[in-house]
């Protein structure tokens, strides 16, 4: 079995200071979650970033300040900027973090309820995300909130209007309103992607680390961070995003699944040498 790629997603667009004190805003307070998390065992950050007063942005330069801020601390790491940004924005608005040439950035595949809210993700909006990726050699993190959101983008990609094999998928589940975090629905949806495509668990709220253990022995990846989830345990919440990717290294360890490197994730994932 294949090294464990553990992601950590260190503060999201939604999740507040009121909720858990240790969620970023600031520049500094986005590099401190971000090597925390690397120095606990993550290969990957899945990166959000907001204004200094908590508010979610796309901003370009914000998105630049932050990489550059990161990649001084973290060098190898890699950074998968998020083009889901937050309910409501436009395609131009979370499209602006591709215009940066990152290896990685997630491409959301389907319209979904979330929460009370709709995210909205139609077909046209998949397309033109999946040629700007095509255009910057960007490879998608294809992310999967309902059963239908992978043949979705499996048929956008047998088209070549998104990029095609090896490709990456995350699991979403627990969101209110889309599959509920179960095993029986993770296991049936890794059944429905393509050989040779690698995959990663998310699970929301109290799912978080219970889907974390099944990813690790069905030989999948898996994300934790506060976008996700708040607490260590129940009633306990985490003080940092590293907390949160350390709880995953022991469950890895306990089960018998070697943590990867920020190099030997990116062999398993497919991408070019990081310069």
């Amino acid at each position: 079995m294949e090294k464990l790629i553990i992601t950590a997603a260190i503060c999201g667009a939604e999740v507040t200071k009121e909720q858990n004190p240790a969620v970023p805003y600031t520049v500094e307070e986005i590099v401190r979650e971000a090597k925390s998390a690397y120095e606990a065992g993550a290969a990957i950050v899945h990166l959000h970033v907001r204004r200094d007063d908590g508010t979610p942005t796309q901003d370009k330069a914000r998105f630049q300040e932050c990489i550059e801020a990161i990649k001084k601390e973290i060098p190898d790491v890699i950074l998968i900027p998020s083009t889901g940004g937050a309910v409501g924005m436009s395609a131009e608005e979370r499209l602006q973090p591709t215009e940066l040439f990152p290896e990685m950035a997630t491409l959301d595949c389907g319209t979904c309820n979330f929460g009370d809210e709709v995210f909205e993700n139609t077909l046209p909006m998949m397309r033109d995300f999946g040629k700007r990726m095509l255009e910057n050699h960007i490879k998608p993190e294809y992310e999967c909130f309902e059963l239908g959101h992978i043949d979705t983008i499996l048929r956008l990609a047998k088209k070549g209007e998104v990029p095609g094999a090896p490709m990456q998928f995350n699991f979403v589940l627990g969101v209110p309103g889309c599959t509920p975090a179960t095993v029986e629905n993770l296991a049936f949806m890794v059944r429905q992607i393509p050989a040779g495509s690698t995959w990663t668990a998310t699970g929301i709220g109290r799912a978080a680390f219970p889907l974390a253990a099944a990813a690790i022995v069905m030989g999948g990846n898996v994300r934790v961070g506060f976008e996700d989830n708040l607490y260590l345990e129940k009633g306990v919440l985490a003080g940092s995003n590293g907390e949160l990717v350390a709880k995953v290294v022991r469950l890895a360890k306990e089960l018998g699944r070697e943590i990867a490197s920020p190099a030997e994730a990116r062999k398993i994932l497919g991408l070019l040498p990081s310069p």
